[in-house]
């Protein structure tokens, strides 16, 4: 039986793999951090058919102590401090997780000699490209990579590690660059689910406040998670440990994310004040009344305009393949916030 680890088990993409994991059969660890409210929402459906440990990536001794007894054949590393706008906030604690944490795992395996019987996954991040692009070019595995925030260097730092890990070692050491993979297990501070969020509540109460959003001109390609989380898997079972791109290679912005959500419940948003400014503000037509309004607490102290990959590497190796649409995307999230807040 195949033995997986998954670090970041309770998040988005290690709750999807976990089930997924199951389904194929697998013997399945997760690490979770310890806490004074328990946070396993997204994988309390297989809490009886997994085993948790609790551990942190940063504990170089726990990571060990973890690994010698679980004894993984492969082990998926989602463990991040994943919020972009907040790693600006938290600078040292971002390295000390994304970048000393990947560094940790691989140290481990490696004392423990098990670098050539374990599989590791190390989750990247499109973040790493910054402003490389316009959206003409649409970005893979050997495009520039210049970040622009302590999220998006301290994970390309990781995924630089990774790789001299795998020349140096001959590690099995995977490495995918995820564009934006969304979901309705997706955090309630990332901007895709606070929108799908916000039209669900205000629909079963219309008195709420006006959403507050950053920059609507951000495009992002945005794609499925649990596409995503099949094509890490597909990585992993690989003849050769290699780097992939994932991505839907097409992008959208922040304002029609906005429009197709709200259009999710017949409300159709017109846009006042200057485009792309602080002003601007979307009004539902019929109503007139104040959805949505621009704050700059919500800008980052410098933005990405535009991210959009190029998926043909992994459909050419891996035959993989974004299947949801960005309309259906939308219509996922925020149908499941629909009902989500219905009770409340």
């Amino acid at each position: 039986m195949n033995v997986a680890l998954i670090t970041g088990i309770n998040g988005q993409d290690g709750s999807y793999m976990a089930e997924l994991l199951l389904e194929k059969n697998y013997q399945v660890h997760g690490i979770i951090r310890r806490a004074s409210n328990f946070n396993t929402k997204r994988i309390d459906h297989i809490l009886t058919k997994i085993k948790l440990h609790y551990g942190d990536v940063t504990d170089m001794g726990n990571i060990l102590q973890i690994i010698s007894t679980v004894k993984p054949t492969e082990i998926y590393n989602f463990a991040a401090m994943s919020h972009v706008k907040v790693s600006f906030e938290i600078e040292q604690y971002t390295f000390q997780t994304n970048t000393l944490g990947v560094l940790n795992i691989l140290q481990v395996v490696k004392l423990l000699g098990v670098d050539k019987t374990t599989k590791i996954y190390q989750a990247s991040t499109s973040e790493m490209y910054g402003n490389s692009t316009d959206g003409n070019t649409l970005l893979n595995e050997d495009s520039v990579m210049d970040p622009v925030s302590p999220y998006g260097i301290s994970k390309l730092a990781a995924h630089l590690i990774c790789h001299y890990y795998r020349d140096a070692y001959s590690m099995f050491i995977v490495s995918s660059i995820l564009l934006n993979h969304e979901s309705e297990r997706r955090g309630s501070t990332f901007v895709t689910k606070k929108i799908a969020d916000y039209v669900g509540k205000y629909f079963h109460n219309n008195h709420i406040e006006p959403l507050q959003i950053g920059n609507l001109e951000s495009r992002r390609d945005w794609g499925y998670a649990k596409d995503y989380v099949y094509g890490i898997w597909q990585m992993m079972q690989h003849d050769t440990p290699d780097n992939y791109v994932l991505a839907t290679g097409e992008t959208h912005s922040v304002r029609e994310f906005i429009e197709l959500a709200f259009h999710q419940i017949h409300i159709e948003i017109e846009w006042k004040g200057m485009r792309g400014s602080n002003t601007e503000y979307g009004i539902d037509t019929n109503s007139k009344k104040i959805l949505v309004q621009v704050n700059d607490k919500y800008y980052r102290p410098i933005d990405i305009d535009t991210l959009i990959g190029d998926p043909s590497k992994a459909k050419h190796n891996l035959n993989w393949k974004s299947t949801v649409s960005f309309p259906d995307l939308v219509q996922i999230m925020t149908s499941h916030a629909l009902k989500e807040f219905s009770f409340n």
